[in-house]
């Protein structure tokens, strides 16, 4: 095992520090107070390159590793989790999707504009009766001649108000449960598609999140990804790579609590001496420091496994649970640490404890992660398809 980053890797990852910390770093507590998209934000992430990481050079893309993918993406929510989420939702959710998926002259076309930001997408799975339960689609959609008519409500869409594209999961037949579902490239332009903000979250306030409302939307039959029927085995890879992106994200966050509170807790003081001489205050550091490496062990195996081109449902859903768990662990014990100050948002902590509580819900919640990795340890569906001898000797090759 390698554990070595290639030049390509740490230069990617400076890179995208230095960039944080410059454009996006200096407007996160305002842009988080005012729950406001940061559009000049967005055209710099846009004009660098950076939506395009492991899409491949042909179509647009940076044609990155998901090693390099990922420490982006750490770095991205060390400083700022709202802008990770335009980051993911555009990557993984949308244009990696497409590039598995779609035909070639769908590639030819979306992906080139989603990579440098000429198009904006969104991920239009959920709705207010299918969260966890994803296959329980009530959008239908009817075919009418050469396109199919649209209607439904999706909820907590990410990107959903800003989006100018939508993947959208509807089923042409609930009598075929999940082998309905069909998934559409979905022109937000369309007559009959609206979308509405949620305001009031608890975190992520300087994201898009919207509710999705379809009014028989005509589309056309070429824009159905991945064939009819086959959208269920679409939303699902499309989670895979989602779920990698938030555990990546994840380790960001405590990253971005251990660089606050150490900085912190060796300049203010309590009972004549640095708070970080205590031994309370440097245990509840230690676990941070322990967490943040092995969750980064966690999603770089995940990594390793997907640059190989290894199904990973498995490593990608232990790497999400964990780090979503250590993200929320980390969020607590900083605000712990900055006490009343932690309480406020004049130190960055404040908003990372409530950004990590939806690192335990979307792309599927802690309780589904669980189900996931029980399951295979059982023997009851194995997450990866493959039988528990074949699946050991694949992770002792990583």
């Amino acid at each position: 095992m390698d554990f070595e980053l290639s030049k390509q890797q740490i230069d990617i990852r400076r890179h995208m520090r230095e960039f944080m910390e410059r454009e996006v770093e200096p407007y996160a507590v305002s842009n988080d107070r005012e729950c406001k998209f940061d559009w000049s934000i967005a055209k710099k992430i846009f004009s660098e390159g950076f939506l395009g990481g492991p899409v491949p050079e042909q179509y647009g893309g940076l044609g990155l590793d998901y090693i390099a993918y990922g420490l982006m993406t750490e770095e991205v929510n060390r400083v700022c989790s709202s802008t990770r989420t335009l980051f993911s939702v555009q990557t993984s959710l949308v244009a990696l999707t497409i590039l598995k998926w779609g035909s070639e002259e769908q590639k030819q076309f979306y992906l080139p504009k989603l990579c440098n930001g000429e198009f904006i997408g969104c991920y239009g799975l959920t709705e207010p009766e299918a969260g966890s339960d994803a296959a329980n689609q009530q959008t239908k959609a009817v075919k009418d001649g050469n396109s199919y008519i649209l209607s439904g409500q999706k909820t907590w869409i990410s990107n959903g108000s800003i989006a100018s594209h939508a993947l959208v999961f509807a089923t042409v037949d609930p009598s075929l449960g999940h082998k309905g579902i069909t998934c559409f490239i979905v022109d937000t332009k369309t007559k009959g598609f609206t979308a509405v903000p949620i305001k009031g979250k608890l975190g992520l306030r300087a994201s898009d999140t919207s509710s999705l409302f379809l009014d028989e939307v005509r589309v056309p039959s070429e824009n159905i990804l991945g064939g009819v029927g086959n959208g269920f085995k679409v939303a699902m890879s499309a989670l895979d790579n989602g779920r990698f992106s938030v555990a990546a994200g994840a380790v960001g966050l405590v990253q971005g609590c251990i660089d606050n509170c150490t900085k912190y807790a060796m300049q203010r003081k309590t009972f004549g001496k640095f708070i970080g001489e205590h031994q309370q205050v440097q245990a509840m550091i230690a676990d941070m420091v322990a967490d943040c490496e092995a969750g980064r062990l966690l999603y770089l195996r995940a990594a390793s496994l997907k640059n190989k081109g290894v199904r990973n449902t498995r490593e990608t859903s232990i790497a999400k649970l964990f780090c979503g768990e250590a993200a929320n662990k980390a969020g607590h014990n900083a605000v712990q640490i900055f006490g009343g100050y932690g309480f406020s948002d004049e130190y960055p902590v404040e908003r990372f404890f409530r950004d990590a509580k939806v690192l335990n819900i979307y792309e599927g919640t802690r309780e589904i992660q669980r189900m996931i990795i029980g399951q295979d340890a059982l023997g009851i569906r194995y997450a990866n398809g493959e039988d528990v001898q074949n699946r050991q000797l694949l992770v002792a090759t990583v």
